[in-house]
């Protein structure tokens, strides 16, 4: 014969040990889904982090890359003012005449020194003067065409004449020279 009192206690440790592996389960999944929650709390940090790292790096770059363009073309918009003071000077030491040469040769030695340390200035902030000759061939790219005429003997493209020279700072075209193109046809 079985123990009435001994099967209810089995019975009531039964229930215990069903409801104390329910409660385990329920605490295990409650941790499991608190430690899923933290890792996708812990990967979008890392996320953010990573990007808050790519975003700095890209700022110093653009930092640099606009640090060096302001020291290389700053001063292009007072280079391109200058640029009439060139050309005005230019005029006037090639409309001097032979005669007035001696004349007047402290005041043309000045003019001219006065063009050299423009040209030198130029050069020190990486002002090149773009000089073509008569013959060359036209490049859209540092030339400017302000006429076309058929001129015997040249082909077509060829420049017949260089009316101002043109100037680029380090490697941007700050003007073009101006010049007349060949039109014949090939």
């Amino acid at each position: 014969m079985t123990d009435p009192k001994k099967d209810m206690a089995e019975e009531i440790e039964t229930e215990l040990d069903a409801e104390l592996e329910e409660f385990l389960e329920a605490e295990a999944e409650e941790e499991i889904d608190e430690l899923e929650k933290l890792r996708a709390e812990r990967d979008e940090f890392k996320d953010r982090f990573i990007r808050a790292v790519a975003d700095a790096e890209n700022s110093r770059k653009r930092a640099d890359r606009d640090r060096r363009e302001a020291e290389n073309y700053g001063g292009s918009k007072l280079a391109r003012d200058m640029l009439p003071i060139f050309d005005n000077m230019k005029r006037a030491i090639d409309a001097i005449a032979e005669d007035q040469r001696e004349a007047q040769a402290a005041l043309i030695e000045g003019i001219e020194l006065t063009m050299r340390e423009l040209v030198s200035v130029f050069k020190k902030h990486g002002i090149v003067i773009i000089a073509p000759e008569v013959g060359d061939a036209f490049d859209p790219q540092e030339h400017e065409a302000m006429f076309e005429a058929p001129v015997p003997g040249t082909k077509a493209g060829d420049i017949i004449q260089v009316m101002n020279v043109g100037f680029m700072i380090h490697d941007r075209l700050l003007r073009p020279a101006q010049v007349g193109v060949s039109s014949n046809p090939a």
